[in-house]
This record gives structure tokens, sequence and C-alpha cells, in this order.
């Protein structure tokens, strides 16, 4: 129960001290949201809310096929030996995560470009759901959205991809998504005010050294385990 609560922790918190970077990414579809629901008869919570459970649906589904990859290179590899690879190489990630947020380094970028090749085949249905009048729009808009390149995202799949099943891998992903969705809600709510926050060095700074930290964390872990086989 302890390694569970601790797996999901853990992205879970990556998602809510990402928020700098997931308003990069996402800050301009959020802000159109909210201007087109300015005229909308659906309220604009709902329509937020549509468009990040889709979103959030999205990240599930890709930590779902993370899961099943790890577990199918599990069971080709020895299990235990391959499982601490994979769980050297997700924390590795979060390592490189922080020190993005930190501004120490953009070398996370490179891991977004084979993601930007789907993404192309993607994005052109995201045009049929613009501009966002309702729940209808908003869903599938966050599905498709949930699809976008990046890094932050890629480094929280590493973890999916050590989960050892498709469902730990969802979960993963999942506690993920809904970390994002405090930041994202409040984006949308309170643009200006909050964006101000959310990008301001010092939050980045300290977004960076907790995440490299769990990275740490992570490592250690990994290490004890593969010490006790």
């Amino acid at each position: 129960m302890y390694d569970l609560i601790i797996t999901l922790w853990i992205p879970f918190t990556v998602g809510i001290l990402g928020g700098a970077h997931c308003f990069g990414m996402c800050g301009g579809i959020v802000g159109a949201i909210s201007m087109t629901g300015a005229s909308s008869k659906t309220p604009r919570f709902s329509l937020h809310l549509a468009y990040n459970f889709g979103r959030v649906t999205s990240y599930a589904l890709a930590g779902a096929v993370a899961g099943a990859v790890g577990a199918g290179g599990m069971a080709i590899a020895a299990q235990q030996p391959a499982r601490i690879v994979l769980l050297v190489f997700a924390n590795l990630m979060l390592l490189a995560m922080g020190l993005y947020l930190m501004g120490a380094t953009r070398a996370l970028i490179w891991i977004e470009k084979p993601g930007r090749r789907l993404w192309q085949r993607i994005q052109p249905w995201s045009q049929h759901f613009l501009p966002v009048k309702g729940v209808r729009q908003a869903f599938p808009l966050g599905l498709i959205l949930g699809w976008l390149p990046c890094g932050l995202v890629y480094s929280v799949l590493a973890t999916a991809l050590s989960a050892g099943s498709p469902q730990a891998g969802a979960l993963t992903m999942l506690a993920f998504g809904l970390g994002t969705l405090p930041t994202l809600l409040l984006t949308g709510f309170l643009l200006s005010g909050f964006r101000r926050y959310i990008q301001a060095r010092l939050t980045r700074l300290l977004a960076g050294w907790l995440i490299f930290a769990y990275g740490l964390y992570g490592l250690y872990r990994a290490f004890v385990f593969g010490a006790m086989l």
C-alpha cells in the first residue's frame, strides 16, 4: 500500500509542480476557451472541465500503452533487472525535467521530436472542434491536445513505462493528469494574475528543485531495489 501511494503521489505532485510548463504548452488554448466561453450558453467552468477531462483521458490511455510496452519488455528480458533499468531511465528523465524547469538546460526538448510526427497527423483534427462553444467541442479537443508533444508528459510517461502493467501505467498518468488540473483550471479563470505567479522565476526554480529531488529519491529506490536481488 505504501509503495502504491508513493508511486502515484510522485506523478501527481510532478503534475502540480510542472504548472509553469503546462501553462506554456496549454495556456493559449485555455485562454481561447475562456474567451469563446464568455459568449457561450455553456458555463465556462463546464467547458474547462470537459477540456481537461479529455486531456487527462488521453494521458491515461498513453500511460496504459506505455505500461503495456514496459511489461512486454520485462517479459522478454529478465523481469527484475529490466525493471531496474526502466526505473533508472524514468528517474533520469525526472532529473532532466527538474533541470529544464530551473533553466539549467534545454536538453529535454530532444525527447519531444519523435512525438511531433504523431502530432502532425493528429493536430488537423482539432480544427473540427474550434471555436469551443460547448462540451461537445471541449471534450474531444482535450482528447486531441492530450497528445501534444510535451517534455513534462514524456518524463512521466517514462515512469509509466516502468510501472509493470497497462493498469499501473494508466493510473500513473491519471495521477499526473489530475496534478495538472489546478494550474490549468486556475489559468482559465485568473489568466492574467495567475500567469505572472506561475511563470515567476522563483516558482520555476522551486518546482525544478523538487522534481529533481524526486528523481534523486527514485534513483536511490532503484539502486536499493537492485541491491536486494
